[in-house]
């Protein structure tokens, strides 16, 4: 509850609010319309507050970070997602190189060899 979070971190409940009403926390809410927050929640607030604190960056700037720092995590997960792709794809060319024409990139062709004969060369 907004009471309690506030107190566990020596802050206002309006800070709380003010930072809801930026969209820097998304707490849920239950049918009576109190505010929950969850763990997730509590290490972005610390994240907001050292913001706050230590650097001195202003809720627009906060908003910015959080909004790159998102985008950080995101692009990480897609080039773990990568990674993993290339990984499988490598291991799955891997146990086809065992049959040349199995997997290979470039359909792999013998090449075909025409002996050309000497007639009609005079000596």
């Amino acid at each position: 509850m907004i009471s309690a979070v506030a107190e566990m971190y020596g802050i206002h409940p309006q800070t709380l609010r003010l930072y809801e009403r930026e969209g820097l926390l998304k707490p849920s809410r239950t049918e009576g319309n109190t505010r929950l927050y969850t763990d997730e929640d509590l290490h972005r607030l610390e994240f907001i507050l050292s913001l706050a604190r230590d650097l001195g960056v202003n809720i627009s700037g906060m908003a910015i970070i959080l909004q790159m720092r998102e985008r950080m995590e995101e692009m990480q997960r897609q080039i773990q997602e990568f990674v993993q792709y290339i990984q499988e794809e490598v291991l799955t060319r891997a146990h086809a190189a065992a049959d040349p024409a199995k997997g290979a990139i470039v359909p792999v062709r013998r090449p075909i060899v025409v002996a050309v004969g000497q007639a009609g060369k005079k000596r």
